[in-house]
């Protein structure tokens, strides 16, 4: 989920709350009783006969601070034999931890990756069960298989240099971002029209998909301001709701996290795609603007702290071509989708601040609007200043 990405050294000009990207606070839950409760789980549910054992109970380094992931081995009987399988399992974070978003619909998502993998050939990390029971390990949680292959690095952002997506060749880059880019082509692929998406509607006024998900994402920066409003973020969304656009194409299957952070590569081809919570019925543009932005929001980030970045990858003009030659379909102006993009995004890092604060991991600014660390941005959007930069 897009608050994973969250994480930024020291020193960013944007911010006043100051963060540390080596102490952030992802989860409280104690990891050896999780490990211990998920043991007793998985021998409920396989029964004892299979003589299930668990091993490797960790969480990746770039674990991000929605659900919770963790990382395991455990092996179990099959046929007379011992066979070991690899897992991940997601979990729903306490709502004592200062959560990033009011609700976690693990049912969902679980529900979403295995529709995704039954309509498309898009590689999605096979689900195994869903457990709503909170009581198991604090918060619901699914379980899948693991998949193998690099991911982009949050922690320092891929933009900074010294990972394999920096270090790549141009060639190789843009192979990475093609794939992204078809793959993301292949979720669109299903649409409301052929596979039931009414789980996925949001319960919001609106005449379209799209004045829902506006709806949407207006009632969470409510939430997320409480009785403190963000003057920026207000004049975000009304900037928004003053220029809904009426060029985007019909609703589909929308992953809403697109980014190549949530992605797994080998060969710089996608072999796998995770993070379904922020999905939703939408107009594709919504996800190529995601796309788009927030590679733009590492690369700003990089910029400004003296590092060249890597500013040739996911332009917008480019990223709309790749885009209609894999799904034959042409898209509409991105600048609305980036900039919405952008400022729901505010709006999380806006709460992924405080959650900062909550842990005794930055100060609180003067300005409430430092809370935002790309508020610049924002508002170069809002004067205009920010598109031509970006050839839009």
């Amino acid at each position: 989920m897009c608050a994973d990405l969250s994480p930024i050294a020291e020193g960013d000009p944007n911010r006043s709350a100051e963060r540390s990207a080596e102490h952030i606070t992802t989860s409280t839950r104690h990891r050896t009783e999780t490990a211990d409760r998920f043991r007793q789980w998985l021998t409920d549910t396989l029964g004892r006969d299979r003589r299930p054992e668990v091993t490797e109970f960790t969480s990746p380094e770039s674990n991000g601070m929605s659900s919770e992931t963790v990382l395991l081995t455990a092996t179990w009987i099959e046929d007379g034999s011992r066979v070991p399988h690899r897992l991940a399992v997601r979990i729903e974070p306490p709502s004592n931890d200062h959560p990033v978003f009011p609700t976690y619909d693990l049912a969902m998502q679980y529900r979403v990756m295995k529709l995704v993998r039954a309509e498309t050939g898009v590689p999605v990390p096979e689900p195994l069960w869903y457990e709503p029971d909170a009581l198991v390990l604090g918060g619901a949680f699914f379980v899948m298989v693991r998949a193998d292959g690099a991911v982009p690095p949050d922690v320092l952002p891929y933009t900074f240099g010294d990972n394999w997506v920096f270090d790549s060749p141009p060639e190789a880059r843009r192979a990475i971002q093609d794939s992204a880019i078809a793959t993301l082509a292949d979720i669109h692929s299903i649409r409301p029209d052929r596979v039931d998406l009414g789980f996925l509607e949001l319960q919001q006024p609106g005449a379209s998909c799209l004045e829902r998900l506006l709806g949407h994402w207006k009632a969470y920066h409510r939430w997320v301001v409480g009785d403190r409003p963000s003057p920026l973020l207000d004049e975000c969304f009304a900037w928004l709701e003053e220029r809904l656009p009426d060029d985007l194409g019909p609703g589909v299957l929308s992953w809403g996290d697109s980014r190549i952070g949530n992605m797994m590569f080998r060969g710089n081809e996608v072999v796998a795609v995770f993070d379904w919570e922020m999905a939703s019925v939408a107009p594709p543009e919504i996800d190529l603007g995601w796309m788009c932005y927030l590679h733009l929001f590492f690369q700003d980030l990089a910029t400004d702290l003296g590092s060249p970045g890597l500013p040739d990858l996911f332009r917008p003009a480019e990223v709309a071509r790749t885009y209609a030659r894999c799904s034959e379909h042409p898209t509409g102006d991105l600048t609305w989708p980036i900039a919405f993009a952008a400022m729901r995004h505010g709006a999380i890092m806006r709460r992924v601040t405080e959650r900062s604060i909550h842990f005794g991991e930055a100060e609180m600014p003067d300005d409430v609007d430092d809370l935002i660390m790309h508020r610049s941005t924002l508002r170069a959007m809002l004067d205009g200043s920010y598109w031509p930069a970006i050839g839009l």
